[in-house]
């Protein structure tokens, strides 16, 4: 079994990325933070994952092979919050009755915010 330590992000800042997504989350960045390394939520307990934000010496290319999905009950106030933060968003979703916006944060890193998860259909 596995268990989700963190979500890595590489990146060209990590203090300035990991103050975007610590306002994003509503939690702090640790102490410590260099333009090398960041990070939020190590060695807590918590029932959500650390973020750690790595810098690398390359800009990012290409679209994202994986992403985080984030859910909320009000997905219209919840991107307009993130875009005042400074994501931008992408575009909006509605399949197989799910609803979702992409957006990136300051970095170009893609993640979504979609609405409460719709009740299984398995029987």
């Amino acid at each position: 079994m596995i268990t989700m330590r963190h979500v890595t992000v590489d990146c060209q800042d990590a203090v300035v990325l990991s103050e975007f997504w610590s306002a994003a989350l509503d939690r702090p960045v640790d102490d410590g933070a260099t333009v090398h390394a960041a990070s939020i939520g190590m060695g807590f307990r918590s029932r959500q994952p650390a973020w750690l934000f790595l810098q690398v010496p390359e800009p990012r290319v290409a679209k994202n092979r994986m992403h985080v999905d984030f859910s909320t009950d009000d997905r219209a106030a919840e991107v307009e919050r993130l875009v005042q933060l400074g994501a931008t968003a992408h575009g909006e979703h509605d399949e197989y009755g799910v609803a979702w916006t992409v957006l990136t944060d300051p970095e170009g890193n893609e993640f979504c915010v979609g609405g409460p998860t719709p009740p299984s259909r398995a029987g």
